[in-house]
Parts: C-alpha cells; structure tokens; sequence
C-alpha cells in the first residue's frame, strides 16, 4: 500500500519538530520534506509529489502558506493560528470542490477539543461565560484561537436557544480582555505555561468551570496525524477538529 507523503511547513519549530517525529513515527505515512523559514514551500511539494503538507508557522505567514497549498492537489493541515475571519471565508470558497480537503485547527488536541465541545453544551443551559486562556511567553497571536473558536461555539448555542446575550460590565476596557463573540477573553503569555485554558460559566447561585491542560506538545499529535488521514479522503474545507469528530 502506498504510504502518504508528508511535507512539514515549520519543520524548525517546536511543533513542527514533534509533527516530524510523530510522521517518521506511522506506518503508513512518509515524510518526504521539511520546509521553515525562507525555503520554497511550493518547490518543495512540487519536488517531492507531497500528498499533504503540515503547516505550523507564524500568524503572518499562514494565508500565504495555504495559498500554495491551494495551486497544488495536496491535502492542508493547517496548525497556525491567527487567521481572521475573512481569511477563513476565502480559504474556504478557494477549497469548496477540491478532492482533497484542507482543515484549519485552532488546536489539535483531543482534550481541548472536548473542552470547547462540552463548553458549546453548557452554554445551552448558562448564559454568561468567560473565558480564560494562559500560554507561552513567545506565542505570537492572542486571544487564541482556541479561545476565538470557544466563544464562536458557546454564542452559536446562545443564539440556537434564543438566548439575548448583554455585555457584561466593563467590557471592551483593557482589564476586562478583548470581546470575542460577546464573551470577554482573557489572555496570559508567561513563561512556563505551554497552553491552558478555562471557561467560566455563572449563573444565580453557581458557577461551572472547565478546564483543558497541555503538558507536552506531544498531546496534539494524534489530532494532526487524524487530519493528514482524513484530508486525504475528504474533498472540501473544515474548520475545527471536532468537524471530524462530531461531523
């Protein structure tokens, strides 16, 4: 059976180190090319008839990234975050009818994505929520998307219950984080965090928290190597891991 071919965009960074491992690692892919920062990522998939490539780079250069991706037949697992919305929607047009997908993941762990599901779930019952998100000191975007997309989630299930949703007091002012969705974020850039982050759910009485806890970037793996398999088979754009999980 012929193995997929796997080019890693990033391949110098701390995620693209455990993306090459964790290819090198499967039996039934092969990592063919290993691209970073001022190699040509197009040449690269060209030469070495990639199948798909892995990208895991820096908020500036990701739209250009997919873009390539998008002038080839492979398959796009994209890890970078600080796509803004319109670039999401042009991704998604560019790749409507393509054979092979391209998925854009706010973040590949398993747990994570469990969270903000179980986050959307709440939030049909509780009204108010914030979020709180803690990561490493040289993350280059935030709010994360991860926290982007939980507020996304939590007020699509506000709206689906006819929920009217106020600001909470003082939101938009710098202490209170950045509105995403209506819903304040929080964000922390540290050393010695990796990523973590919490939804704070309140109502009269009571309040509800959930938390996720990356501990080694090794967690995101399975996710990635989920995405190599299923963007092979799945023509199209998706936005999310858990739009393979929960569909």
């Amino acid at each position: 059976m012929r193995k997929i071919r796997v080019v890693v965009n990033g391949a110098k960074g701390r995620m693209g180190q455990e993306t090459v491992l964790a290819v090198r690692g499967t039996d039934d892919m092969e990592l063919v090319g290993e691209c970073d920062l001022g190699d040509d990522l197009l040449a690269t998939i060209r030469e070495t008839g990639a199948d798909a490539v892995v990208d895991f780079t820096v908020p500036t250069s990701a739209m250009d990234n997919v873009s390539k991706i998008l002038e080839t037949d492979c398959a796009g697992i994209i890890g970078t975050t600080g796509f803004k919305a319109n670039q999401i929607e042009e991704v998604g047009k560019r790749a409507l009818n393509r054979k092979r997908g391209i998925l854009i993941a706010p973040n590949f762990a398993l747990g994570a994505v469990l969270m903000m599901h179980f986050a959307e779930e709440a939030a049909k019952f509780m009204h108010e929520a914030e979020i709180m998100e803690l990561h490493h000191a040289r993350k280059a975007d935030a709010p994360s998307g991860t926290a982007i997309k939980t507020a996304e989630l939590i007020a699509r299930a506000w709206r689906d219950a006819g929920v009217s949703v106020k600001l909470p007091v003082g939101a938009g002012e710098a202490p209170r984080g950045k509105v995403v969705e209506g819903i304040c974020v929080h964000s922390t850039r540290l050393t010695g965090f990796l990523a973590h982050q919490e939804v704070i759910f309140g109502s009269e009485g009571q309040t509800l928290t959930i938390r996720h806890d990356t501990l080694s970037r090794s967690c995101f793996m399975p996710g990635v190597l989920m995405g190599i398999r299923e963007m092979m088979k799945r023509g199209g754009f998706f936005y999310g891991l858990e739009t393979l999980l929960f569909g």
